[in-house]
C-alpha cells in the first residue's frame, strides 16, 4: 500500500527502487556492524580467558561489512525492481 501510495503522489519507479535498496542496504549495514562488534566481544572473551592478547584485523572488519552490504543489496534489488513496476492502483489494491 506504500508503494501505491508513493506511486500515486507522483514518485517515480526510480525513486521507488532508490527506496527499497536504501532500506535494504540500511538493514543489512545494522546486522552487519552488530556482527562485527559481536565478533569482537567473542573474540576479546575467548583471548582473555586463554590469557591471549586480543587481536582483531581491520581487513576482517571491513571485509565482514562489505560483505554485508554486497549481500543485502542483491538480496534487496530483486523486491525494488518487482515493486518499480508495480501500477499504483495495483500496489494500492495489494494488502
Amino acid at each position: 500500500a506504500e508503494i501505491g501510495l508513493r506511486r500515486s503522489l507522483g514518485a517515480t519507479r526510480g525513486q521507488v527502487r532508490l527506496q527499497f535498496l536504501a532500506e535494504s542496504l540500511l538493514l543489512s549495514a545494522l546486522g552487519g556492524v552488530g556482527g562485527v562488534l559481536l565478533g569482537i566481544a567473542v573474540t576479546s572473551g575467548y583471548a582473555a580467558y586463554q590469557g591471549w592478547p586480543t587481536v582483531v584485523p581491520a581487513w576482517a572488519m571491513l571485509g565482514g561489512l562489505v560483505a554485508t552490504l554486497v549481500i543485502g543489496g542483491l538480496a534487496g534489488l530483486y523486491p525494488a525492481v518487482r515493486a518499480s513496476r508495480l501500477s499504483p492502483t495495483e500496489a494500492l489494491a495489494t494488502p
